[in-house]
């Protein structure tokens, strides 16, 4: 964290090739964020450009109270949000192939992951827009309640009922599909 304290001084004073520092930590996770809520990696990609620009401008924003990394996925959320409201966006489905992310040669367990994994997508995909938003900010991006609360402008207790119902209408999505899902069971 102070690092990245560090790194935002430096850009705001004038030192502007630091920020590449920024991007690189943050490239990958804000861009497989943005990648669920959007599924398309054009699209994805396209966003993640105009986010980091937009933190780039707002840096002068930051109070160097909270978390940045907080800060800046709510900016770049906050981004996205505007554009898929200005733009009535419609969620395109694509086909990720994950096989080919993994380094495991067993067959097997590469179809078994891919399996839970399309499963996982298909469920968030039955969510509304704001609770998929705080499943995905916790379990994939592994937020805390406060940094979600503070990323989303929400109380906490907001976003403690966001949550348990967006995994509770995952669970019965799964139950009257007849399916059993571990990481849904009732004590997780």
């Amino acid at each position: 964290m102070e690092e990245e304290l560090k790194w935002v001084e430096e850009v705001i004073n004038g030192n502007k090739q630091v920020y590449a520092h920024i991007i690189n930590k943050y490239k990958n996770s804000l861009f497989a964020t943005i990648l669920r809520m959007t599924k398309n990696p054009q699209d994805a990609q396209d966003l993640v450009q105009e986010a980091f620009i937009k933190v780039y401008h707002q840096l002068h924003k930051y109070d160097s109270q909270g978390s940045f990394s907080s800060w800046m996925y709510r900016v770049a959320i906050n981004h996205c949000m505007d554009e898929f409201r200005k733009k009535r966006y419609k969620m395109k489905q694509v086909e990720i192939n994950e096989g080919d992310l993994l380094n495991m040669n067993d067959p097997e367990v590469i179809f078994l992951k891919k399996e839970k994994q399309r499963q996982l997508e298909r469920l968030i995909e039955t969510l509304q827009e704001d609770e998929r938003m705080v499943i995905l900010l916790r379990y994939v991006n592994e937020l805390s309640y406060n940094e979600i609360s503070e990323l989303v402008d929400l109380p906490l207790s907001t976003v403690r009922n966001k949550l348990h119902r967006a995994k509770s209408k995952m669970r019965r999505t799964v139950k009257q599909g007849g399916d059993y899902f571990y990481e849904l069971s009732n004590d997780r």
